[in-house]
């Protein structure tokens, strides 16, 4: 079956039980399915913008007007990326526990504060405070990704996820063109100083947060259920609706853990296919299916299952470890680790990079040329994410696919990198700032569909915790980045891009060929498949 193109704006077909969205009304932002979509990857935008506000005016402006030395631009790249490290762990249990809408406005909230603060840096140990606490913004990704996952079914949650996160991590190109744009605008049209003047720029990023926040929290639902603490007796009643005893299902939806035996759930080869877009997935094997008028088909078996194994709990420690302590959670962070721990590097020096090996530049200059890693993400996470779920379909819907394609985007950017690194094209060496931008752009390529590629197969990986799964995960892309920042800061004294590069390079492909071995999902695991 062809792509229907009304599935851009039509409502969608929902599950039955769940009442997650088949389909990602993408163009409309009036249905409810649509809303939620356009707000997940617009606060992310909004707070990768915000939470990047500095570095591209940090190298030059900032920089000469406080005084910094290239030590210390390199160590607050640190500093930023370890606040959001730290966070995006708390904020995973915390989105299982009050629904990720709630999480993400108050998030956007918080980090209007530290936003607001940031005119008042004057020296190096401001600079710091100031970007621990604006890397609050950072830990937007994690309730951006569960918001997604809560709203969309598994057939199409790949793509929803890496279509947010990429529209999102955009951001990232948008603060490299906006920031220098409204500073020159201050300092040109406006006649102020540059000191002023990049001070100022702050309250733009500013207003564009608080305008969010406020609008998510009043426009969007918490769950596709209804609010976030009924979701459970939803649940319930959505089977009895359906003359399904609920009393036949296990811990529906109690404690689940994601090793229980699958005993008395069919496997993918007797389920049959979910919906007719899944065509490659097998026929029917004549199991009752049931569906109303809006709703998917399904058979009992995978409405039992859906029930038990995908239904969201509150967070204890008993149950919370084993999740953080799997084999599958730990692929996970250590591919997105490499993955956008690598962008989050990369994204903090690239108009650096471009100054340094092409002095001619100034900094708008550079700042539109660093965009293009950001801006990228329009269209390569989004790849990654329906690559990963077109695999997934056309496999029998065998995560094994999913898993290595995650697996080949790693070792394809290690190898990029390597290559960049080595070949460190310069002015001084007479290479052309065309082949630069060539290079730099080929390694984002490359990083993003890794993005999109992880969180395609993050929804998978014991649902019944995805926030768990999901912080961890993303808590796993600021290490990487912090550990890849570190890198660069320590090749001679943070001006030696290249080889920080190829380092990274091959740490990256030695991380991603270590854990290629880590089968997708836990054995026995319930829901997910």
């Amino acid at each position: 079956m062809g792509f229907d193109i009304a599935l851009l704006w039509r409502a969608p077909e929902v599950n039955p039980i769940t009442k997650k969205a088949r389909s990602v009304p993408i163009l409309n932002p009036f249905d409810p399915y649509g809303r939620v979509f356009f707000f997940s990857w617009l606060g992310f935008m909004l707070a990768f913008w915000a939470w990047y506000t500095f570095p591209p005016l940090l190298s030059e402006t900032i920089a000469k007007d406080i005084n910094l030395t290239t030590t210390q631009v390199a160590n607050s790249n640190i500093v930023s990326l370890a606040a959001t490290f730290f966070l995006r762990f708390v904020v995973g249990p915390l989105c299982d526990q009050w629904g990720s809408r709630n999480v993400y406005a108050g998030l956007l909230m918080v980090g209007c504060l530290p936003i607001g603060m940031a005119p008042l840096v004057k020296d190096a140990t401001g600079l710091y405070v100031c970007r621990f606490f604006i890397g609050v913004l950072g830990a937007t990704f994690v309730p951006c990704q569960v918001w997604c996952t809560g709203f969309f079914d598994k057939n199409v949650v790949g793509t929803a996820n890496a279509i947010a996160g990429g529209w999102g991590n955009a951001g990232g190109g948008l603060t490299y063109v906006i920031m220098p744009a409204i500073f020159d605008s201050f300092v040109h049209d406006e006649g102020m100083t540059e000191h002023k003047a990049w001070r100022v720029t702050f309250v733009v990023p500013l207003v564009c947060l608080l305008a969010c926040s406020i609008s998510m929290a009043l426009l969007c639902a918490e769950s596709p259920l209804g609010t976030w603490s009924e979701r459970e007796q939803r649940i319930r009643e959505n089977l009895a609706t359906h003359s399904l005893q609920n009393q036949e299902i296990a811990d529906v939806p109690g404690k689940v853990t994601g090793l229980r035996s699958s005993e008395g759930v069919l496997s993918d080869e007797e389920k049959g296919t979910i919906s007719g877009s899944d065509k490659c997935s097998g026929p029917d094997n004549k199991i009752e299916l049931f569906g109303r008028e809006g709703e998917a088909s399904m058979t009992k078996s995978e409405a039992y299952e859906t029930a038990q194994g995908e239904t969201i709990i509150k967070p204890t420690i008993r149950e919370a470890l084993p999740v953080f302590m799997s084999l599958q959670t730990l692929f996970l962070v250590c591919t997105y680790g490499c993955s956008f721990g690598g962008e989050l590097a990369l994204n903090a020096i690239v108009s650096s990079y471009f100054m340094k090996n092409f002095p001619h530049l100034d900094q708008r200059r550079a700042g539109n040329y660093g965009s293009i890693f950001g801006f990228l993400n329009f269209a390569t996470r989004p790849l990654g994410g329906i690559v990963s779920d077109a695999l997934y379909r056309c496999t029998g819907r065998n995560l094994w696919s999913k898993k290595l394609w995650v697996t080949f985007c790693g070792v394809a950017t290690g190898v990029t990198l390597i290559i960049v690194g080595r070949v460190d094209p310069s002015a001084a060496e007479g290479s052309s700032l065309g082949l630069l931008v060539g290079l730099v752009a080929l390694v984002a390529i490359f990083h993003e569909l890794g993005n999109g590629a992880n969180f395609g197969l993050v929804p998978h990986v014991h649902p019944f915790a995805n926030g768990i799964v999901s912080g961890a995960t993303g808590a796993g892309g600021n290490l990487g980045g912090v550990v890849f920042a570190i890198v660069f800061r320590f090749m001679n004294d943070g001006k030696d891009y290249a080889m920080a590069l190829w380092v990274i390079g091959i740490m990256q492909l030695g991380i991603n060929l270590a854990v290629c071995w880590i089968p997708p999902i836990p054995k026995g695991q319930i829901g997910g498949r």
